[in-house]
């Protein structure tokens, strides 16, 4: 008598994994992480000048961050691929080199730099994230990246006008 065969009980690595939705806690955490940017440009427009390096380093140094874990993303992503993962591994690692270069950079520039690389970023999402079951992640990625972008931006004009 033979045994039936069961069924692998591992996921296909051939497939995408299942579709992914965002629930309360990431939208949730997700706002938490726009406060450092709103607060951060916002607070370039009203401190005082001998504030401005520290807050101006701080601002470009969480938004470095946040590229570089949106990045890590991918990076993740290509390390469950079994095949073809490594275009998602080189993308992965791309952001925080950027991000990196971005904080050698005079803070106003810096800044810019970053907004473009949260855009970049978001541009990459809007053609992997449908591929790997995480299309409805975008409006939630689109939201954060508007505003993080956009404080990246107000925080550079700061610098320049102020």
């Amino acid at each position: 008598m033979t045994a039936a065969a069961e069924p692998d009980p591992r996921p296909s690595r051939t497939s995408p994994a299942p579709a992914a939705t965002p629930g309360p806690t990431a939208f949730a955490l997700g706002r938490a992480g726009l406060v450092p940017f709103v607060a951060g440009a916002l607070a370039l427009w009203f401190a005082d000048p001998a504030s401005q390096a520290t807050l101006a380093f701080a601002l470009s140094a969480y938004a470095a961050t946040i590229v570089a874990f949106l990045g890590g993303i991918h990076w993740g992503l290509g390390a469950r691929a079994a095949v073809n993962g490594s275009a998602r591994l080189v993308w992965g690692v791309v952001p925080s080199l950027v991000a990196w270069a971005a904080l050698l950079l005079p803070p106003s520039a810096g800044l810019v730099v970053h907004g473009a690389a949260l855009a970049t970023c978001y541009a990459v999402d809007r053609r992997v994230f449908p591929v790997e079951g995480l299309a409805a992640w975008l409006p939630l990625r689109l939201q954060l990246t508007t505003i993080a972008a956009a404080s990246c931006a107000a925080g550079a004009g700061a610098l320049l006008w102020r």
